[in-house]
């Protein structure tokens, strides 16, 4: 069984058919990749894998269960987490706090209550940190970090809380060929702990770090399948040659 299922899927803004009859499995200790152009849907079936949005028909289940009308509070306890295109660490609190408070999102209001959280957390937080290339930047505010320390450090914040799996919507936008390049590498690690989906038009990053694709085109799935057939597929070829 997958880890993520995705059946028939729908998303219907008034006269605008987002998305049309998706499917999508995601294995376990997998990085699955969303490519397509602009327009086709792609943040809209990451968010409504999360909840941000509720697909008008079909079915989402994941490990298992049936989350399709659930709120995202609740995909979020089963493990699923999402770093939405857009940046939203807070910047008038430390880089240590933002990710202590992904931490402690998963505590109880008693332990929160009683303030026992943050000498516990502690080791985790630094675990985090570290393996972002954040940890000498603990004490600054996360509004001094560059844009790309940034998106490093709401990853960090994504993966604190060990979902089973991580929703990345465009995390290199923005960034140098460098910083894309050390986003690939501080990525890798973590397909021992959770699968990954990933939208991103960096067609060489996303190539590079995935094992497997989805091409979406007007809301439909064009292409489904390793990297190798996608880059095989001609109807993928033509609108990336003409469309993108």
């Amino acid at each position: 069984m997958a880890l993520l299922e995705v059946t028939a899927v729908t998303k219907v803004y008034g006269l605008l058919r987002a998305l049309d009859g998706v499917d999508l499995k995601v294995e376990a200790g997998t990085f699955h990749g969303l490519i397509g152009p602009n327009g086709s849907g792609k943040s809209t079936l990451l968010k409504s894998i999360a909840g941000a949005h509720f697909a008008t028909t079909g079915t989402v289940r994941f490990d298992g269960t049936d989350i399709t009308n659930a709120p995202p509070y609740q995909r979020s306890r089963l493990g699923l987490s999402l770093k939405f295109q857009i940046t939203a660490v807070l910047g008038e609190l430390s880089v240590y706090d933002n990710v202590l408070l992904a931490l402690q999102s998963t505590e109880n209001r008693f332990a929160l209550l009683a303030s026992r959280s943050r000498a516990r957390l502690h080791d985790e937080v630094m675990h985090a940190l570290e393996r972002f290339k954040l940890a000498d930047r603990a004490d600054d505010l996360a509004a001094a970090l560059s844009h790309g320390e940034q998106q490093w450090l709401e990853i960090a914040m994504a993966l604190a809380p060990r979902p089973k799996l991580l929703l990345l919507d465009e995390p290199t936008g923005g960034m140098s060929p460098e910083e894309r390049r050390i986003t690939g590498e501080l990525l890798a690690p973590i397909k021992s702990e959770c699968a990954l989906i990933i939208v991103e038009h960096d067609l060489d990053f996303i190539k590079n770090i995935c094992d497997r694709l989805t091409v979406l085109d007007q809301g439909r799935v064009l292409g489904d399948g390793s990297v190798a057939d996608i880059e095989r597929d001609a109807r993928v070829q033509e609108i990336y040659t003409s469309r993108v």
